[in-house]
């Protein structure tokens, strides 16, 4: 989102952010009233959706306040820019700062002008992740050590005070423009139940950092985890995994077994037979020629690709593609699954990777699609439960439009006994740095592919990927990301969709 555009509140992709932990960014220059109110708005709407409203007034002021320091910082730079000072020279330090304000504020757009052709923004940054609100304004002006050792010294200083009163009752220096204000930026954290660890400033050396960061009310956490086990465990509609694709498995399994004998297995089951030969010719493998056998599949994919077949088929079978809602789900698995693949393909050295990431990516939102299977019985039993905990409607509803999706769809896998692997990239495809490292590149695999078929969609923007993962793959300009975006596209087009849909 930047300033440029029209200023419309875009409620589905605020609730698309929190349900799928991704990051909502405003980026501005010269942060004129209008994008002001519109971050005002856009905070409101994220705190509803994500369970956090009556903060609103206390998160409100602590946001309006660091962005307002961070529009200052960038301000001080090109004012001391205009008048060739040092900003990290002492002297020069103090001689600029005794008419920064009055200079400042006598002559606003000439030096909001001078920002913008810096390229000096403000980042707003809000998310849900891992059961915390995060909110970082973040400016590409780099603070001094001076400046730091000020702003932590005001925050020092507020420890003594017990109200808003007491802080006003003392004289400040607010040449800085951030003395009284950080003093009730503390002040407001407290009546949060926060403490200072919430709240942080930090430097990389190319921006400043503003963190505040405040954890789900610990009621709403157990709600979800309960409900979710109680889904998890209690969806009559998910029977057992397929027994004939188990015995199969069983069979596969023994580390002596022959090809042969893996496709004798396969070949008992016709509809099995024809449909993994379906699979082994889609897009995924890009084979040069047509595959018409399942010995001469199991030679060409390997007999580990094959257990993975069976995991992908047999999910399939079990979840089933009955509705208008699960066949778009399943498309977008396998849009998914492809994208992994070809990124890995391109983009890794480790290429005993591929034998794994198809599955991954196929599996990814099966927690979404368990949902497209609860019965009116579940969703009775479920609202008793909500009755009986007194737990709200809300909750269950959060949970029903995808929140907690991927922990759902992990369980499910684990019940299944599915490899270790498959489940963490169930479990952590939204969230890949929480991830064990043994899991590391296939988790941030399936996690960059699912979030390029989002950009497709529209749903995301480029500033929501996570950019140490874009330079895990090399990816380091937007140019060069679109265009690696429209090269999957084209091939997926020109491959032809995963289950031949």
């Amino acid at each position: 989102m930047i300033e440029t555009q029209k200023l419309v509140i875009d409620e589905t992709k605020i609730k698309k952010a929190i349900l799928s932990g991704l990051p909502l960014t405003i980026t501005t220059f010269t942060l004129p009233k209008e994008t002001e109110t519109y971050v005002e708005d856009v905070l409101s709407v994220f705190l509803k959706l994500s369970g956090q409203e009556k903060l609103r007034d206390y998160i409100a002021y602590c946001v309006r306040e660091l962005v307002s320091n961070a529009k200052k910082a960038n301000t001080k730079r090109v004012y001391f820019k205009d008048r060739n000072l040092d900003i990290t020279d002492a002297k020069e330090y103090q001689t600029g700062m005794a008419d920064f304000k009055e200079a400042t504020l006598n002559n606003t757009a000439y030096y909001l002008q001078l920002q913008k052709e810096k390229g000096l923004y403000i980042r707003i940054i809000m998310q849900l992740k891992e059961n915390i609100v995060s909110f970082e304004i973040r400016n590409n002006a780099a603070i001094t050590r001076n400046e730091l050792i000020r702003i932590h010294d005001r925050l020092v200083r507020s420890r003594k005070f017990n109200s808003l009163d007491e802080a006003l009752s003392q004289v400040f220096d607010d040449s800085e423009g951030a003395g009284l204000g950080l003093v009730i930026l503390a002040l407001m954290l407290r009546k949060m139940g926060l403490d200072e660890e919430c709240f942080e400033i930090s430097s990389n050396n190319k921006e400043t950092i503003a963190r505040l960061k405040v954890p789900l009310e610990q009621i709403y956490f157990e709600n979800i985890t309960m409900l979710s086990e109680v889904i998890t465990n209690n969806i009559d509609s998910l029977p057992c995994f397929p027994e004939n694709i188990l015995e199969i498995q069983r069979h596969i399994n023994n580390p002596d077994i022959e090809m042969i004998e893996v496709s004798r297995l396969l070949s008992m089951d016709p509809v099995l037979t024809a449909d993994l030969l379906r699979i082994v010719n889609s897009a995924s493998y890009m084979l040069s020629k047509r595959v018409d056998n399942i010995f001469e599949a199991v030679k060409i994919v390997g007999i580990n690709v094959i257990k993975n077949l069976l995991y992908s088929y047999g999910t399939q079978k079990v979840l089933g593609a009955n509705s208008e809602e699960k066949k778009k789900l399943w498309q977008h698995s396998n849009k998914t699954a492809f994208y992994a693949y070809t990124l890995v393909k391109n983009f890794k050295s480790d290429k005993s990777l591929l034998d794994d990431i198809y599955v991954c990516g196929i599996l990814h939102d099966m927690g979404k699609i368990v949902f497209s299977n609860v019965h009116p019985d579940m969703l009775e039993k479920i609202q008793k439960l909500c009755l009986e905990k007194n737990i709200p409607v809300s909750t269950f509803e959060d949970l029903s439009a995808g929140m907690n999706h991927a922990e759902i769809g992990a369980l499910i896998a684990k019940k299944w006994n599915f490899p270790d692997n498959i489940v963490e990239a169930i479990r952590y495809h939204h969230n890949p740095s929480s991830v064990s490292i043994k899991y590391q590149d296939l988790v941030e695999s399936v996690y960059l592919a699912n979030m390029f078929c989002e950009y497709e969609n529209g749903t995301v923007s480029y500033e929501q990927f996570d950019k140490k993962i874009l330079e895990c793959f090399d990816i380091t300009s937007q140019m060069q990301f679109d265009n690696i975006i429209k090269s999957f596209g084209q091939q997926w087009l020109s491959k032809g969709n995963f289950w031949g849909d």
